[in-house]
C-alpha cells in the first residue's frame, strides 16, 4: 500500500530578526582582549616543513604511527605543503625562543 506522506523539514524555519540599521554594533570580540606583544619573526620553510613532518608522523594522542612509510610520507607531504603555502602568499610567524629551564 502506498502512502501520499512526504517528509518536510522546511514546514516552519524561525530565524532571527535582522540587525537594522539602527541596532548598535556588536563588539569585536578581538578588540575586547587585551593583545599581548610578543615579538614574532618569520619562520623559515624548513622550520615550518619539520614541524609539519612531525605533526603528520604522530597520531592525535601523540603515538608514533607505525611503519616506514609514514616517515617518508610525511616529510614528502610537509615540503608540498610548505610549497603551497609560499604559492599561496602565507607568511607563518614564530615566537622567539623560550629560555632553558634552570635546575635549581
Amino acid at each position: 500500500m502506498r502512502s501520499n506522506l512526504v517528509l518536510d523539514s522546511f514546514l516552519i524555519v524561525s530565524h532571527p530578526a535582522r540587525m537594522r540599521p539602527s541596532d548598535p554594533e556588536p563588539p569585536e570580540p578581538a578588540a575586547a582582549a587585551p593583545v599581548a606583544t610578543i615579538p614574532l619573526s618569520p619562520a623559515e620553510p624548513a622550520e615550518v616543513a619539520s614541524a609539519l613532518a612531525y605533526g603528520l608522523r604522530f597520531d592525535e594522542r601523540g603515538r608514533p604511527r607505525r611503519g616506514m612509510a609514514w616517515e617518508m610520507a610525511a616529510t614528502l607531504l610537509a615540503e608540498q605543503l610548505v610549497l603551497q603555502l609560499e604559492r599561496a602568499n602565507f607568511v607563518v610567524l614564530k615566537r622567539p625562543p623560550r629560555p632553558p629551564h634552570s635546575a635549581g
